[in-house]
């Protein structure tokens, strides 16, 4: 008899990483599950044995190396194999450049964002390749395909998930490890909570657009019976995605117009006080 799937989620605490646990438990998998928050992640881990899953909780800051490579051996030593990677811990901090604090805004989303990506899958991936099986979803986002304002350090971080996650899929393929990016639009999580968007335009995604974490939760699912190189969300983005490659120019104008301008510019904003 074999032993039931694994898969290991960041960022597991709240959202879309929650999401996916719960989800992968109710279909049989055995659901290691790792964040900075240990007490949410005991609940969660308490709530998927209730309802008869099987759940790991690590605590781990994915901005650090040790706390990634013991997360990877808890796991292994724990479970005895990682089937699916979710690199889904992340967040974003959504000013003006010159108003995010460098360590604190940018060099930490660059830690977390890119660095733990990267630092995570490399420390499961050998465990993949020695059993020719596997697969990695990277967690991208819509600003990784179209960077606008406020989003320069997050859009950095996410168009170098898409990169990594490209050139990944073509050095491991041949060893039956599967590479996947999901690039989401606006989600209903905690993220714009912790991005401290405060804008005088009160801009946002339409309701229409904006996504659950059980949407996301039921992509990376499919990608599991059905493994493709990337998924925007919802599907109508992709529109947006070739809008920006066809016609930049068009959409530099229109975003500056209605966006920039009126929110540095406009009565009450922070350059207009400055002036």
């Amino acid at each position: 008899m074999t032993n039931p799937r694994v898969i290991l989620v960041t960022g597991a605490s709240s959202g879309i990483g929650a999401a996916t646990a719960r989800l992968f438990a109710q279909k049989g998998y055995r659901v290691a599950i790792a964040a900075r928050r240990f007490d949410r992640l005991q609940s969660l881990a308490e709530e998927i044995q209730s309802q008869g899953g099987q759940s790991l909780p690590v605590p781990a800051d994915l901005s650090r190396l040790e706390d990634i490579q013991g997360l990877a051996r808890t796991v292994l030593e724990n479970f005895g194999q990682i089937d699916v990677l979710f690199n889904n811990a992340g967040f974003g901090r959504l000013k003006w450049l010159e108003e995010l604090d460098p360590y604190k805004d940018i060099q930490a989303q660059i830690q977390v964002d890119v660095l733990g990506v990267i630092w995570m899958t490399q420390a499961v991936l050998p465990h993949m390749i020695g059993r020719r099986s596997g697969l990695i979803i990277n967690m991208a986002s819509m600003a990784g395909h179209i960077a606008t304002p406020t989003y320069t350090a997050y859009a950095a971080s996410k168009f170098a998930v898409r990169g990594f996650s490209e050139a990944l899929r073509r050095e491991v393929g041949v060893f039956g490890v599967r590479v996947s990016t999901i690039c989401p639009g606006g989600v209903q999580t905690e993220f714009g909570e912790v991005a401290g968007i405060n804008r005088t335009t009160k801009v946002s995604t339409p309701k229409w657009l904006v996504l659950s974490a059980e949407d996301v939760a039921q992509t990376a699912w499919r990608l599991t019976q059905r493994p493709r190189r990337e998924v925007i969300l919802p599907w109508i983005m992709r529109l947006s995605v070739w809008a920006n490659a066809l016609f930049p120019g068009v959409l530099d104008r229109a975003i500056e117009s209605r966006f920039v301008k009126p929110e540095r510019f406009g009565a009450g904003s922070k350059s207009q006080k400055m002036t």
